[in-house]
This record gives structure tokens, sequence and C-alpha cells, in this order.
């Protein structure tokens, strides 16, 4: 993905602090990131803010967002309830590269009390460097789709 196309993130309150730093990350990079909350580290319902993620990206609005929990798990369940939404949750490269080049994701999925930093950065840049194949992976996609 080229640098200065709009990304939409979200967090709860467990993924707070390592959003703040993705956000920063990014924007050093050259993207623009809207920001979908949550803005502090009080406790909120992590479901309130994958469904404003993953509601843009699924009406088109961003063609990639990056959603962060605790663990990942319970955003990667919300934002996988819309349609079109293909997210991710990544722990490692590999997993990144092969969820961008195989199943196209456009939603990149992290937990925050899983991941440092540094380690999150590179499953970032991995996962926005990666295209995708196309291929018997597009007529996979559309058979989800269907």
């Amino acid at each position: 993905m080229e640098t200065g196309k709009p990304i939409i993130i979200g967090c709860d309150h467990a993924a707070y602090e390592l959003k703040e730093k993705i956000k920063a990350y990014l924007m050093d990079k050259g993207y623009p990131v809207f920001d979908a909350g949550t803005k502090s580290q009080v406790s909120v319902n992590y479901v309130d803010f994958g469904k404003k993620v993953a509601h843009a990206v699924s009406k088109g609005k961003y063609s990639k967002g990056i959603l962060l929990c605790g663990t990942g798990l319970g955003m990667s369940m919300v934002a996988n309830r819309f349609a079109g939404v293909r997210a991710a949750l990544c722990s490692d490269l590999f997993a990144a590269k092969m969820s961008r080049l195989h199943n196209d994701s456009n939603i990149l999925v992290l937990g925050g009390r899983v991941l440092g930093d540094i380690l999150a950065f590179e499953i970032i840049q991995t996962w926005l460097d990666t295209g995708f194949e196309g291929g018997r992976h597009l007529e996979r996609i559309q058979t989800i789709d269907n």
C-alpha cells in the first residue's frame, strides 16, 4: 500500500498505549490516520470500536484498518461479522504476509497485551508492503463472500 492512503485505527482500553505508538509510527511513515478511539485507558466495550472500524472498511470509506484489543481475539470476531471485511489477527510476520498475499486482508488485528511495539511495527509494515496475489485466492474470497 502506498503511503498517503488513509488508515482507520481503533482499540479498546487494553491496547490504547500500543495504538498511540502505532499512530505515531504510521504518521512518521506518511500515512494519514483516522483514530476511531478509544481515547484513553478508561475501560470501554471493545465491540463499539471494532464496529466503527469494520463498518468504515465494509462501506469503502477506508481500504485498510487496524484494530487492537488485549489479545486481538474479540476485535477479529467483531470485524469479521461485516460484509467484505477480511480481518486477520496476526502476531508474526509470516501470518501478516500471508494474510495479504492469499487472503487480501483489509483489517489487521493486533493484541496489545501480546505484542511489543517493535514487533507490532514490523508486522504492520509487512502487512502494508504485501500485495494480494489474486488468481485462485480471489476465487476463494469470492466463495466466502457468496
